[in-house]
């Protein structure tokens, strides 16, 4: 009786036009990533995403289809509600990236953009390492999503 039900789930999924959703398809073979700071998180999730997507990275801009310059890349936390006592109840995390992208002959192919991510926490003094981990969760997961509309944003292109 399961194994019916689970067919039947399968069978209507597949009619009503249910896809899982897959990595974009890059038209590009090799990418420059310049203006990232050489520690930076962002530049490491974006080149893993592109070598998932079997891009190249190179270093020199010259030699690569596309150049991706990074003109700001932060990460920050700021305090948006306190007690009367001056304890933290809530914080805002921010991810920003600013970037263009340019082709190999220095043609502009997408404009100065910027990709801003915001998430609320509440804190609390006495989980403080709790909420340090799911600080650190929220961004990453920011991180990942800024990747993922860069990377779609990287698909509508073809470099000529």
């Amino acid at each position: 009786m399961l194994r019916r039900s689970l067919l039947l789930a399968a069978a209507a999924l597949t009619g009503c036009g249910f896809e899982l959703r897959r990595p974009p398809e890059l038209h590009f073979k090799s990418i420059a990533l310049t203006g990232f700071t050489p520690r930076s998180t962002m530049a490491s999730a974006l080149r893993d995403a592109l070598r998932e997507a079997k891009v190249a990275i190179l270093d020199d801009p010259a030699q690569a289809q596309l150049t991706l310059e990074a003109l700001n890349d932060t990460a920050d936390k700021s305090v948006v509600a306190s007690t009367a006592a001056g304890q933290v109840r809530e914080v805002q995390l921010r991810q920003k990236l600013n970037f263009r992208v340019r082709s190999a002959t220095g043609r502009e192919l997408i404009p100065v953009t910027e990709l801003l991510l915001t998430r609320d926490m509440s804190y609390s003094e006495t989980v403080a390492l709790a909420k340090e981990q799911e600080e650190a969760l929220l961004f990453r997961a920011m991180r990942g999503d800024i990747v993922q509309q860069l990377l779609r944003r990287l698909a509508t292109l073809t470099p000529s």
